[in-house]
């Protein structure tokens, strides 16, 4: 590798921030769609309820306010600012290791990175503040709510949770980032890779904003479909009294598979649809820019 494309590395600062800017950002303008995925995940079976992922955001938001359809919407922006810095920074110091001597890396290694990015992240941030923003979407739709709104309430569901309760999904959600960030980054790396290459145009410079967005959102959908069982089962373990229900992540696997059926794990598999093309574009388009910004 030339002294030029040496300096041309990122650097692993400038990759925490940029992924803490595109992670906040994303994270704002797209929560409805992951309130929308999260209560769709834990409506009984038995609810008559819509499960219009549009139908139930344009209820809650008639009946309840708008505000509703950001509930535990702080804990998530901070955790997804969170991860996605740590993403970054985690895929971008991998990816380096791995990269060949021209600065690229195939598509094996592109997985290999991804997922050691997913596991890094679903440790230091996603595990806890997924956990926090779950409990409180399933307080919110239950008849007697035990958490208000107000600005303490975060730290309110941390004090019943503890530590234990923080973490009790830990193992399903590491599975879900891991497969995630290996689908999506491996995805987006692979596409990016194919399209510099047949344009002669260097590995580190960026894509157009426009070519970026489209390439984020369609790893995005990528991700959706491969993974969406993993995530319900999240979903589930992380529930209001989901150690009273489930013995472990396999026997809720084989719980919601027996008493609900093989659809059910790809419930709320639109709004997440939409949050990750959205997702997808947003926070990869944003990345790539503030990286050049701070470069």
């Amino acid at each position: 590798m030339s002294t030029q494309d040496k300096k041309k590395q990122i650097d692993p600062i400038h990759s925490f921030i940029a992924g803490g800017t595109a992670g906040a950002i994303e994270g704002v303008i797209t929560y409805p769609f992951e309130f929308a995925k999260t209560r769709l995940q834990l409506v009984d079976r038995s609810s008559k309820a819509s499960r219009n992922p549009l139908v139930l955001i344009y209820n809650t938001a008639k009946t309840q306010g708008i505000s509703s359809l950001y509930t535990g919407c702080p804990a998530f922006v901070v955790g997804n600012t969170v991860k996605a810095s740590v993403r970054f920074l985690g895929f971008d110091s991998i990816k380096k290791l791995l990269a060949d001597k021209d600065g690229k890396l195939s598509g094996p290694r592109g997985v290999i990175a991804g997922l050691g990015a997913g596991l890094l992240e679903s440790v230091v941030a996603v595990t806890p503040f997924e956990a926090i923003k779950t409990a409180l979407i399933d307080d919110k739709q239950s008849k007697l709510p035990k958490y208000g709104s107000g600005p303490l309430t975060p730290f309110r569901c941390v004090k019943d949770l503890g530590l234990r309760g923080l973490y009790a999904g830990i193992l399903p959600v590491s599975l879900r980032q891991a497969s995630n960030q290996a689908v999506r980054l491996g995805c987006y790396n692979q596409i990016k890779t194919f399209i510099q290459s047949t344009s002669n145009t260097p590995p580190n410079q960026p894509l157009s904003s426009g070519l970026t967005f489209v390439v984020g959102a369609f790893s995005g959908i990528v991700t959706v479909y491969t993974t969406m069982p993993i995530d319900t089962v999240k979903t589930r373990m992380q529930a209001l009294g989901a150690g009273d229900k489930y013995k472990s992540t396999v026997d809720c696997f084989i719980q919601i598979f027996k008493t609900e059926g093989l659809k059910t794990f790809w419930k709320g598999a639109t709004p997440r649809l939409g949050r990750l093309i959205l997702s997808g574009g947003i926070v990869f388009t944003i990345y790539e820019k503030v990286l050049v910004v701070l470069a």
